[in-house]
């Protein structure tokens, strides 16, 4: 496998490469490598700001904190992928495939994963606050250690979902299906008795209750 480490890379030092590459502390930041197939390619602590992968295949790619803020995934074929820490904020996804890929302690705070293609992904303490996830299907999934405060998840579908210490905090949850869900590890603040009626179907904890209940001055005993 060819590998680059600590290099300045342009597109054209991509292209060249034949088969899958680790690049290792390498510099990409704004490079335009939209429609390139780099599957199985390896990114360890490199930095590309700004950087496009629109269109790309990165199936079973790995990124290793890395620090990708604003970059494109536009329609990118993430398939299997792998993002472990890092910085991916204010990324934008929208339209990708991300079907057994893996999110896990990352940063993407402000990122646009709406209609991404996600069947059987993993996340696991990944903070997604002000993101924007709509019609995004978690269906199923068990979600650990997720922040989506303050995202925008319209038409998400978290049916038979279970939260482990997961954050919901003033999330926009229009329109969203929680039938089945397993809510007692997810902070619902800012949820209000009337926004309730969303989580219909769905399991939560006495405490919960209590916190909605307590708006029309009523106490679980």
């Amino acid at each position: 496998m060819t590998a680059f480490v600590a290099r300045t890379l342009t597109r054209a030092d991509i292209e060249h490469v034949d088969g899958p590459a680790t690049l290792t502390e390498c510099t990409l930041d704004g490079i335009d490598l939209s429609d390139l197939d780099l599957s199985g390619w390896v990114f360890e602590r490199c930095t590309f700001p700004g950087a496009s992968f629109s269109g790309a295949v990165l199936e079973g790619a790995i990124f290793k904190t890395c620090r990708a803020s604003g970059a494109r995934f536009l329609g990118t074929d993430l398939q299997e992928a792998e993002i472990e820490g890092g910085d991916f904020s204010n990324t934008d996804l929208r339209g990708a495939t991300l079907s057994s890929a893996r999110i896990s302690r990352a940063k993407m705070t402000g990122a646009d994963l709406s209609d991404v293609r996600a069947v059987a992904f993993e996340l696991e303490d990944v903070l997604l606050s002000l993101a924007v996830l709509t019609k995004v299907s978690f269906r199923k999934m068990t979600l650990k250690h997720v922040d989506f405060s303050e995202a925008d998840m319209t038409s998400c579908d978290f049916r038979d979902a279970v939260f482990e210490d997961c954050s919901l905090r003033n999330a926009r949850l229009e329109a969203c299906g929680f039938e089945g869900a397993d809510l007692r590890g997810a902070d619902l603040g800012g949820v209000t008795l009337t926004d309730a009626r969303r989580f219909k179907g769905a399991v939560i904890s006495k405490g919960q209750a209590a916190d909605l209940l307590g708006q029309l001055g009523l106490r679980v005993v």
